[in-house]
């Protein structure tokens, strides 16, 4: 894949709310899980876990959990990545709860980022209640709900979102 190919892969990604019946299988969640495992992680303390939702029960409760958001019902499978402190906080103190929050969050992007190669879709969720969204998925203590990831096959929205000029997010130096 070349640099225009690759930026292109990029930009036709987008966000689906719509998800159809279709299943996603066990190998694509294994495919998207094991592109998981090879992002970037603090100290390569892999500090992310994941808790894959089918359950129609559950989805409808994490659907509540975020607010009512429709398409975490709707979609086949949700993907609930969370940090998990304690891998990082073992090397890195009170500055390891950071590197897992971001650990999870490039996780979840690879996830995202698979998807795509695969032909699905995905819809990152990040408005929950995180203590419900823990309550209803069993976390432990020492792991946060980063995303709700969205999985499965949808339909693309009409309209692309407009993206911001890159240079509008450019400092030189200092801010």
């Amino acid at each position: 894949m070349n640099s225009s190919e690759f930026h292109d892969f990029l930009s036709t990604r987008s966000s689906v709310r719509d998800f159809s019946d279709s299943p996603v299988s066990e190998d694509e969640i294994n495919y998207m899980l094991s592109c998981a495992c090879t992002a970037p992680s603090a100290g390569n303390r892999e500090s992310w876990d994941v808790v894959i939702v089918t359950d129609d029960g559950l989805k409808e409760d994490l659907c509540d959990a975020a607010f009512n958001q429709e398409h975490i019902k709707n979609a086949p499978v949700i993907l609930a990545v969370c940090a998990n402190y304690v891998r990082s906080m073992s090397q890195y103190g009170e500055r390891g709860i950071l590197y897992a929050v971001e650990d999870a969050t490039i996780a979840a992007t690879y996830m995202m980022l698979a998807a795509h190669a695969i032909r699905l879709q995905t819809c990152w969720t990040g408005a929950f209640d995180d203590e419900t969204v823990s309550e209803i998925l069993g976390l432990l203590q020492h792991a946060r709900p980063v995303t709700l990831l969205a999985v499965g096959h949808g339909n693309l929205p009409e309209l692309r979102m407009e993206r911001m000029p890159v240079n509008e997010h450019i400092h030189e130096e200092t801010w």
